[in-house]
């Protein structure tokens, strides 16, 4: 087996990590698990570390189990946030899962003929029928009041800086935690715990319980928070998360993200989200250094993840849609755009809004300064059509008597407008 440890490292992927665990690994095939409250139907790319860390795992012959928190979800953890969340019911949280499920399919290796095969568990199977009285019983006695309060997540929240507090239901979330951990080691043999550095506090406490109540030793690994060169969040736009489904995010804009991380993002990411080997990250690094401007890190960054989340087609449908969006596409490319990955590439650009009535039979001038305010004048648009300088559908116009007609229009309504090289307008025939 592979050194997993040293794989990780290297990758930088290791914040804390309990002594004993890298012997553990070295001794023989070891089950590790990953906890994710299926809070939405959709996966983001924040949740990725966490899941590349049981990649690499699998890879290195180990077993994965990943955990959706159907119970913990319905309780909401306090690690990381300044006020409670909403809880979900019971029907969200199956929804949310089964999509979350298909998602990981593409990722981990859930090959029933593969000894260390990923496994998808839910922890709501093994919750709903614990009484309560039963639980506190035969769970919370192992653990402290004293020794729970003492976590940094919980601490933060009972500060005097904390306006909301923390309720019982948050406070018990670190128990419920840990008794998934204390069920996968006696169920599952599960020895490892990983997750974002922000969950040190709750998978410790899973060591904890299995110490106490099964005398079993468990170890935990933590990856760090990823956060931008530039302090900022990692996996948020102006548009808010960036997420793996494609009717959430386009695989379009997830291509964009990538593309456009800084230099140092840049080869910090293709270590932590790709599995490229260390010969060829290293040397991918020393060709970018050289030539910065040819981009070489970005662009297999964004080829790399972009494939594995969404595949070859979309990969390359996402590099059409740069050619378009830089002036290098043509008409025929904007036709063979399926509506939503159309509206994707040229979102924030200035909209205009007619009726066919007044499309139709229309003076492109006319169109251009009267019926729309994409040139101010008509002598403006004139004189940017002799020069060559003005597209329609991505080819170049310079007819000032041109006729609009229904066969310009993209899917039957769009009417794209480049002025100069990048300066995009969009009329919307309705």
């Amino acid at each position: 087996m592979n050194n997993y440890i040293e794989e990780i490292k290297w990758r930088g992927m290791v914040h804390d990590m309990m002594p004993g665990t890298e012997e553990q690994l070295q001794k023989e095939m070891t089950t590790a698990y990953v906890g994710i409250d299926p809070t939405a139907d959709s996966l983001h790319i924040g949740h990725l570390v966490s899941i590349m860390m049981l990649k690499h795992f699998q890879i290195a012959g180990h077993k994965p189990l990943l955990i959706l928190g159907g119970a913990t979800g319905m309780v909401g953890d306090p690690s990381g946030k300044s006020k409670e969340r909403n809880l979900l019911d019971e029907e969200t949280i199956n929804h949310n899962q089964n999509a979350i499920k298909k998602q990981l399919e593409g990722i981990l290796d859930f090959n029933q003929e593969v000894e260390n095969k990923a496994e998808l568990l839910n922890n709501y199977d093994w919750t709903k029928n614990y009484g309560f009285l039963d639980f506190i019983r035969e769970i919370g006695k192992h653990l402290t009041v004293n020794y729970m309060m003492a976590k940094d997540s919980v601490k933060s929240r009972m500060s005097a800086e904390s306006k909301t507090g923390l309720s019982f239901t948050e406070f018990s979330y670190q128990l419920l935690q840990a008794y998934d951990f204390l069920h996968l080691y006696e169920k599952y043999n599960c020895k490892i715990q990983m997750g974002g550095s922000d969950q040190w506090g709750n998978i410790t406490s899973g060591t904890e319980l299995i110490r106490r109540k099964a005398q079993g030793t468990a170890f935990a690994v933590t990856c760090p928070l990823i956060k931008k060169a530039d302090g900022t969040k990692f996996g948020k736009t102006e548009q808010g998360n960036v997420w793996l489904a494609p009717n959430l995010t386009s695989p379009y804009e997830f291509y964009q993200f990538w593309i456009n991380t800084s230099d140092e993002d840049a080869e910090k990411y293709i270590k932590i989200f790709t599995l490229l080997p260390k010969d060829e990250i290293f040397e991918l690094v020393e060709n970018h250094k050289k030539e910065p401007h040819r981009r070489l890190l970005q662009q297999k960054l964004s080829e790399e993840i972009t494939v594995m989340i969404h595949g070859r087609e979309e990969y390359d449908g996402a590099i059409e849609s740069s050619k378009i969006l830089f002036g290098k596409g043509t008409k025929e490319m904007l036709t063979k755009l399926n509506e939503k990955t159309f509206l994707s590439i040229f979102k924030g650009i200035p909209i205009f809004q007619i009726s066919k009535n007044d499309y139709l039979n229309s003076n492109l001038v006319d169109l251009l300064v009267e019926k729309t305010k994409v040139f101010s004048s008509k002598g403006e648009c004139r004189r940017l059509m002799k020069d060559n300088g003005l597209s329609v559908n991505q080819e170049k116009n310079n007819k000032a008597d041109y006729i609009c007609s229904e066969t310009d229009l993209i899917n039957n309504k769009y009417f794209l407008i480049r002025k100069g090289k990048k300066k995009y307008f969009l009329i919307i025939i309705k």
